[in-house]
């Protein structure tokens, strides 16, 4: 008797004659669905810790800012992974996570997943709890369109496209709440849980035509996680609103978290803009990780009475590689040795020293903390002028020019321009530039609003860029390193690298099964980055420091230790960890601080210094 399937649809049952067996294969919209394996061995997550606080309240306005207004709200095509990307993407849950203290997975829109015999395929069982924010199920259709859309010419998107056929090649459903996602290639356990669980699209709200980019520039669709759009105010703001009784609310890992009923994102396009805001009570939280901002703009009388307090917290979340990427399609750049030269020609230990005190640790590679995967045996080029010049002489600049400048024999001057987006890295740049002139380099710099800025690094406009990319618990290579990304627009490909050598490490990387040979490639990856010197490391943070006024509660433990940061609002799954959403805000405190502030009464100064996941 051939086994029945509910999936929405009609089944019809197919027999195969020479095997004697009947597959039964059901219908839906999106295509057709198939028998699940019986040998599954279903997992779940029911028993790692919880990690929010019981005592946290329910309501409120969460205040911050960005320095510029989003250029879309599309998480895909043209324009759509700038800054405010974090904020949408994560309006959508995946289907799992991973614990921020155990490292197991972690169910999000699924609850139950199992492993296929082959090595590729994850099975999942989605939570039938689970629902849009326009009040439709979750289903196993969401996926299927999803890769369709992934697939589409429509989204503009090309690196989807690409990775939803070569690295996610099929997604089958077996009921409404049952799907399998399976991979391009072999994987160990870890690469599969790292790249299967993904977030759906919303199939009913979203229709793919030709012209869907500008279409969906600016709509609102509906959402898997707490927060929607709510309120768009074009250049000034946009806010998020929470979801009234969200499905999420009693599930075990969701509880006591994502408390703020509001969330307003002003933009503030200047930092000491946003400080004035800040120090008014206008906004509830601020950045602290620059050292000037720490040690000296906090010595202000809000803080030493009490009323804003600052948090000093030592993560263990892998670190970014923030640097200097150098594009090398540009003629000048396109020389190995000038490359030597300008990583030799950076005072970079200067800088941590004296304009950051020390705080900050000189990053060696690309990217730090992320175990075996890191190569550790690469040093940094230290501050070497005499090296600088000797490298810079065998590419031709062997004259000295005016102030200084090296020249070539056609009168060219050695001359970099530095792309930037953080009006604050002006006086490190600034120091950088007076150092590199000893040298014989000139450093042009060039501040971009951000979300122009990064606009121009993605269409290759930029000669050089001062920035860093997110980091994940395990490095991302193809997207920044792979031959076929050079030169073309709106891809994460900014230094142009058009290397076979290195595009073929890539290749085996994405493929390796075995996770120790897949960390080998990956510190060779590293190597040959190193041999190309198209990136110039700089520093790593290994903490958070954040000020916040006094009405904004943490739990006793203020977060676990891969957290990005203390008051992120929404859940954290683009760091690859769920640790977001903990705070609340103490309305009677916030009133009280108030009256505290008319009256002239004071509170003891606070600062948390929690070195408890330190790493020596």
């Amino acid at each position: 008797m051939p086994s029945t399937i509910t999936a929405g649809g009609r089944c019809l049952p197919h027999f195969i004659r020479a095997t004697a067996i009947t597959l039964t294969l059901c219908w839906s919209p999106f295509g057709w669905s198939a028998t699940l394996p019986a040998d599954l061995k279903w997992e779940n997550n029911n028993t790692d810790p919880v990690y929010a606080d019981p005592a946290a309240k329910r309501g409120g306005t969460f205040r911050t800012f960005m320095s510029s207004f989003p250029l879309t709200l599309r998480k895909y095509g043209p324009d759509s992974n700038g800054g405010f990307a974090g904020y949408v993407r994560e309006s959508n849950l995946p289907l799992l996570s991973t614990h921020p203290v155990t490292g197991n997975p972690m169910p999000m829109l699924a609850n139950e997943w199992a492993f296929g015999a082959d090595h590729k395929t994850l099975y999942f069982r989605i939570n039938p709890k689970a629902r849009w924010s326009d009040g439709q199920p979750v289903t196993a259709d969401d996926w299927l369109f999803t890769l369709k859309m992934m697939r589409s010419k429509a989204i503009n998107d090309p690196w989807y496209n690409n990775y939803y056929s070569t690295q996610i090649t099929d997604i089958t459903k077996f009921d409404d709440h049952t799907l399998a996602i399976t991979s391009g290639t072999e994987k160990s356990r870890q690469d599969l849980l790292e790249s299967l669980p993904i977030s759906p699209e919303p199939s009913h709200a979203i229709k793919l035509t030709d012209n869907w980019v500008k279409e969906y520039n600016w709509k609102v669709l509906p959402v898997t996680g707490p927060y929607q759009i709510d309120q768009l105010k074009k250049g000034k703001s946009v806010t998020f609103k929470r979801i009234e009784n969200w499905w999420g609310d009693d599930e075990r890992y969701f509880q006591h978290r994502f408390n703020p009923e509001r969330i307003e994102i002003k933009v503030l396009r200047d930092q000491n803009i946003a400080w004035q805001h800040f120090l008014r009570g206008d906004l509830d939280t601020f950045p602290l990780n620059m050292p000037n901002w720490w040690h000296d703009k906090t010595k202000t009388a809000a803080f030493e009475k009490g009323y804003i307090e600052r948090a000093w917290f030592y993560n263990q979340t892998p670190q970014s590689p923030m640097g200097l990427y150098l594009n090398t399609a540009d003629p000048l750049l396109s020389n190995l040795d000038v490359r030597l030269g300008i990583q030799h020609a950076l005072n970079l230990d200067k800088m941590l020293t004296t304009l950051l005190r020390g705080d900050y640790q000189r990053l060696n590679s690309y990217g730090s903390g992320q175990g075996e995967f890191t190569n550790s045996e690469l040093k940094a080029r230290p501050f070497d002028p005499k090296l600088a010049r000797e490298y810079f002489a065998k590419a031709g600049f062997n004259k000295v020019g005016p102030q200084g400048i090296l020249q070539n024999d056609k009168g060219q001057s050695l001359t970099l321009s530095i792309t930037y987006t953080t009006a604050e890295h002006a006086q490190r740049l600034t120091l950088l530039r007076e150092e590199a002139k000893k040298a014989g380099l000139n450093l042009e710099l060039n501040l971009m609003d951000a979300s122009a800025g990064f606009k121009s690094m993605l269409e290759k406009k930029h000669q050089s860029a001062w920035m860093a990319w997110s980091g994940g618990r395990y490095p991302a290579y193809w997207e920044f390193f792979h031959k076929i990304n050079a030169n073309k627009p709106q891809t994460n490909n900014i230094m142009n690298i058009d290397d076979d050598a290195i595009t073929a490490l890539v290749e085996q990387y994405d493929k390796e099964f075995d996770f120790a040979k897949k960390a080998a490639l990956s510190r060779q990856i590293q190597q040959r980055l190193y041999e190309l010197a198209s990136f110039v490391p700089a520093y790593q943070v290994p903490y958070t420091r954040e000020g916040a006024w006094r009405w904004i509660k943490l739990p006793k433990v203020p977060a676990p230790p891969k957290s990005e940061q203390l008051y992120w609002p929404l859940d954290g799954g683009n760091s690859g960890y769920s640790y977001g959403g903990l705070f609340w805000i103490d309305e009677q405190a916030k009133a009280e601080t108030r009256a505290a502030i008319k009256s002239g009464k004071t509170f003891p100064a606070v600062t948390l210094t929690d070195t408890r996941y330190q790493q020596h």
